[in-house]
């Protein structure tokens, strides 16, 4: 992501890490989208006979679609993730179908938009819809409810 030509480090604002880390690059977000690229290396905590299996993938998603609603938690001008802590569940997965399970070397596109959010205090609860890409074929189309918390 940029911001004001700045690029922003997704990591510095999720709270995993390697190889639970399932995002490496995160080139565009607004209030309501984000889109995200993870390379799957062979460490990842996912990844079985050179496979990312269904979890990885969910959790993949899962990961992208924190970023939209997590964001509005921090400082508009902190770049480094310093202004609050988060945790981030799936509270439901409302729907999930798996095309293909890609493979270690493979770079996925993950999209997802913001379907309905509704937040008391400290807390966020949404909706979010989200497609998982290898090269151009889709391999993921989900809905996920998250609850986003600020602690």
């Amino acid at each position: 992501m940029e911001d004001n030509g700045r690029k922003i480090d997704i990591k510095k604002f999720l709270p995993h890490r390697p190889p639970m880390l399932l995002v490496s690059n995160m080139p565009y977000i607004d209030d309501t989208s984000v889109t995200t690229e993870f390379y799957i290396e062979g460490d990842c905590l996912f990844v079985e006979d050179n496979i990312l299996m269904e979890a990885g993938l969910i959790e993949n998603a899962a990961q992208t679609c924190s970023a939209i609603v997590g964001q509005g938690y921090f400082d508009k001008e902190d770049l480094e993730g310093t202004s609050n802590k988060l945790i981030g569940y799936i509270s439901a997965i409302k729907r999930v179908i798996i095309h293909q399970l890609p493979r270690v070397g493979d770079i996925l596109v993950t999209r997802a938009n913001l379907i309905s959010r509704y937040d008391t205090g400290n807390l966020s609860i949404c909706t979010i819809d989200c497609a998982t890409f290898r090269n151009d074929d889709l391999i993921v189309d989900c809905t996920l409810n998250c609850l986003i918390h600020e602690v």
